[in-house]
């Protein structure tokens, strides 16, 4: 709505979602990429950016909360507010935003009451009058244009340096084939213009500025950028390994002997907690799944890969992401916009294991030793808000999902209960987001971020097929669940793995020990078929000869684990 007032978009190249550019988050009907777009309203330049919700993309909203000076909390009135919301309000206010409060599809609710209880409960948190909260449809336009007035009224516009030095901080990029890779940048102080070196002062990288221009939300050519304004600045470069976001551009038309003491304030390093490896499922696609991972990284700060190999699958990348839901949006990322179909692992985080005086990171179940004597497993802290009427049934959730000092508070006067609790970062990747949607009806959000490390109860599982462990396959258990979980493993193999000449043993081992064991039979080959009436010792010196034959067999089995039934196995 913003975009069709502002006549930033023409009415018609107009569509819904118009920011949400990528395949997955039209699919999903969530927002993955902050997306930057620049509106002229009247006399005013707004440069707005458009940020995602979920907790897993946290990063994206950090990133643009630092390159703007306001902010508009929108809460959806049929749900109110959620986790999520509570995270990004405490993350604006941190950063010293002014805030605008805003309920969005006011015209799905017919009764007052309930209208005004979630204008309240939005007013309270803000800390601002019920009256300035702005109420707004999307889809009949009803109050964007009050709002869009607001923005210019309240939100200050950015204040102007007086230092002569051109400085812009990168809050994203991307690739183009033909410009390189492209920073987009928020001017702290100075101005920008094509054909100037300028200096990546974290890459100590000079480059030349190939083209500037702005988001409309199209890319859009123009002269210069200028102290305040957001914009692309095309680098030229081609390694995307220069290009770091929360970086300072420096324009070199200024003669400054310490660049590096200009550096504007940037963002902490994203930290990734959940590792998966990655396989193409053609072997002759390694090359182009590590240049596919290296454009995303440009598009995805928080990504970070590193080589792996795995003895059935071959070459791969070990991943880290911040979250399940992100390792699932870049495998789908993979699959649409490079056409790479992949085979992945069991999703990981990255435990501790004592090395002396002090503690080994290990991000691959495999390293973990059988034997574990301690091991100290990421916690987090996790907020669900929830009707009244579903808090016994998340409740019980806690044994399933090992979750520890549980506490619950009233929020608003609608009923509604907010849970704080500790749990592992392990039970998070695992099933809890469906479970928790389960049991609430999907009336249940959840916000959660990283609270140190614990001593667990755990154990390493291993799986042996034919007496031979399978690589990947490695997992790290709670003791709790463990027969459960190796009961359930070796079932699935059971039915999954084709059968062979001879029987084979499929095991999970943990410490030294047979948890859950199942065998898989020899295929059937009736050797006597062709035999009729006739003495019954022919049949049974055949039959003989056919089981010495499975024994032998069975000593030189080497059973490998086809590409195909591994993703079956994951899946």
């Amino acid at each position: 709505r913003f975009l069709e007032i502002t006549k930033t978009i023409d009415m018609r190249q107009m569509q819904p979602q118009f920011l949400d550019s990528l395949e997955s988050e039209r699919e999903r009907g969530i927002t993955i990429k902050m997306a930057p777009v620049r509106m002229q309203y009247k006399e005013y330049i707004l440069n707005m950016i458009d940020t995602p919700g979920h907790s897993d993309f946290s990063y994206e909203v950090s990133r643009a909360l630092m390159a703007v000076e306001g902010a508009i909390l929108l809460v959806d009135i049929m749900q109110g507010i959620q986790a999520q919301t509570l995270a990004k309000f405490y993350a604006a206010k941190k950063s010293g935003l002014k805030i605008i409060g805003a309920v969005n599809k006011v015209d799905l609710i017919s009764d007052e009451e309930s209208l005004n209880k979630r204008i309240k409960e939005l007013a309270d948190l803000i800390d601002c009058r019920p009256e300035e909260i702005y109420k707004i449809s999307g889809k009949t336009g009803q109050g964007v244009e009050e709002l869009l007035e607001a923005i210019i009224k309240k939100i200050p516009a950015p204040i102007l340096s007086e230092i002569r030095i051109s400085r812009a901080l990168i809050f994203d990029s991307f690739y183009d084939d033909h410009k390189g890779i492209i920073a987009s940048a928020r001017v702290f102080d100075g101005e920008f213009n094509i054909g100037e070196d300028a200096y990546l002062i974290a890459s100590d990288e000079k480059f030349k500025i190939k083209e500037i221009g702005h988001f409309s939300p199209r890319l859009k050519p123009i002269g210069k950028l200028l102290d305040g304004e957001i914009g692309y600045i095309a680098t030229g470069l081609k390694d995307p390994e220069k290009i770091k976001i929360g970086d300072t551009i420096i324009n070199l038309k200024s003669q400054i002997s310490n660049l590096k003491s200009l550096a504007l304030i940037g963002y902490d390093e994203p930290k990734p907690v959940v590792f998966v490896s990655f396989y193409s499922e053609e072997s002759d696609q390694y090359d182009d799944l590590k240049k596919s991972f290296g454009r995303l990284k440009l598009n995805d700060s928080s990504l970070k890969f590193e080589a792996d190999f795995n003895e059935v699958l071959g070459r791969g990348f070990k991943v880290g992401f911040l979250g399940k839901l992100h390792f699932e949006i870049t495998a789908e990322r993979l699959e649409k916009e490079f056409n790479i179909k992949v085979i992945n692992s069991f999703p990981s985080v990255a435990y501790k294991i004592p090395q002396g005086e002090n503690y080994k990171i290990i991000e691959n179940p495999a390293d973990l030793p059988d034997d574990i004597k301690e091991i100290l497993e990421p916690m987090i802290k996790l907020e669900i808000i929830t009707p009244n009427q579903y808090l016994g049934s998340i409740l019980q959730l806690k044994e399933i999902f090992r979750m520890e000092n549980i506490q619950t508070n009233s929020l608003g006067s609608e009923g509604r209960i907010l849970i704080t609790a500790k749990m592992p970062l392990a039970e998070l990747i695992s099933d809890f987001d469906d479970r928790l949607k389960s049991v609430s009806e999907g009336f249940a959000s959840f916000n959660y971020e990283l609270s140190g490390y614990q001593k667990g109860e755990l154990e390493k599982m291993e799986i042996l097929v034919a007496g031979a462990p399978v690589a990947g396959l490695i997992r790290v258990i709670p003791k709790k669940k463990l027969e459960y979980e190796a009961r359930k493993m070796v079932e699935k193999l059971k039915n999954i793995l084709p059968h062979q000449q001879f029987s084979q043993a499929i095991q999970a081992i943990s410490g030294g020990r047979i948890v859950a064991r199942e065998t898989l039979p020899a295929m059937k080959k009736d050797v006597t078929g062709y035999l009729y009436g006739g003495d019954r010792t022919r049949k049974m010196k055949l039959w003989k000869k056919q089981k010495e034959g499975k024994k032998k067999l069975l000593s030189m089995a080497n059973v490998r684990i086809s590409a195909d039934v591994f993703k079956k196995i994951i899946q």
